[in-house]
Parts: structure tokens; sequence; C-alpha cells
């Protein structure tokens, strides 16, 4: 395939970020998903302030989280302490040519988050293929104890 520094360069680069927290089948698949739609999958991992800020605080730290899919096979590079609302300054630093969520957004979210990209006719949304949650997993930690 080359150097990293020419697979930059080259083709579709895809942002897709997540928090990854209890890294399961479900990010495997949003993951595999997403590296579908170009070159090169580029990750943003969000910090464990920015997840507590609208939903629950990962159970693993940041660096475990990033170290776990930077490992995974469809992950080309990783964006540590990624921003919850992308701009388009993020966008031209990254080289990010189509940005990536899964279909669970609420009505109105792509644009608040992803404004740039939505703008741009550069988001794509795709399918949960698995319907599989981190807060899923953890529920099934919990039932087993009783």
């Amino acid at each position: 395939m080359g150097s990293p520094d020419q697979a930059r360069e080259a083709g579709l680069r895809v942002y897709v970020d997540m928090v990854g927290d209890l890294f399961h089948a479900g990010h495997v698949s949003l993951l595999r998903e997403a590296r579908q739609h170009g070159d090169w999958l580029v990750v943003g991992v969000l910090s464990d302030d920015t997840a507590a800020s609208y939903k629950r605080r990962p159970v693993m730290t940041l660096d475990e989280r990033v170290t776990v899919i930077a490992a995974c096979r469809y992950v080309d590079e990783v964006v540590a302490d990624a921003p919850l609302t992308v701009t388009q300054d993020f966008l031209d630093h990254h080289r990010i040519s189509i940005v990536v969520h899964g279909d669970d957004l609420a009505p109105g979210v792509a644009e608040s988050v992803y404004g740039p990209a939505v703008s741009a006719g550069r988001f794509v949304q795709v399918r949960r293929v698995l319907d599989l949650s981190t807060s899923q997993v953890i529920q099934r930690v919990r039932d087993r104890d009783h």
C-alpha cells in the first residue's frame, strides 16, 4: 500500500468519531462500514469529559480506548481527544473527505455536530448492522451478578 504519508495523500479520507468504551462488535461494525466509504479511516476518539457531557463517563480511560481502537484492522489513524463539534478547520487540518456516523442520530443533530460536512454534502449515515451498545454490554454484566 505504500507509506502512511502516501496513503494520506491519496484517495478519500473518511472520518468517524466515537467514545469507543468497552470496545465491542457494534464498534467494529461501524468502523467496517465507515471504511467502505473511502481509502483511509481516521477515527476521532472523544475525551472522557466530552463523553460525560452528553452520556455517561467512560469506564475505560482515553488512552485505553485509543489503544484498542487503533488496533482495529479497519482503522488507519486515530485522533485522541477529538472535538464533539466538527469544524471546517478540523476537516481541513485532517484532510477529511467524508464524515460518517451511524443512523442513530436524533433529527437535527447531524447539522449541529457535523455542520460543515453536512452543508458540503460530505456527511454519510450508515445503517447500524448490529443493535449493540456499550450500555447494553454494561447491563449484561449487571444482570449476570443476579
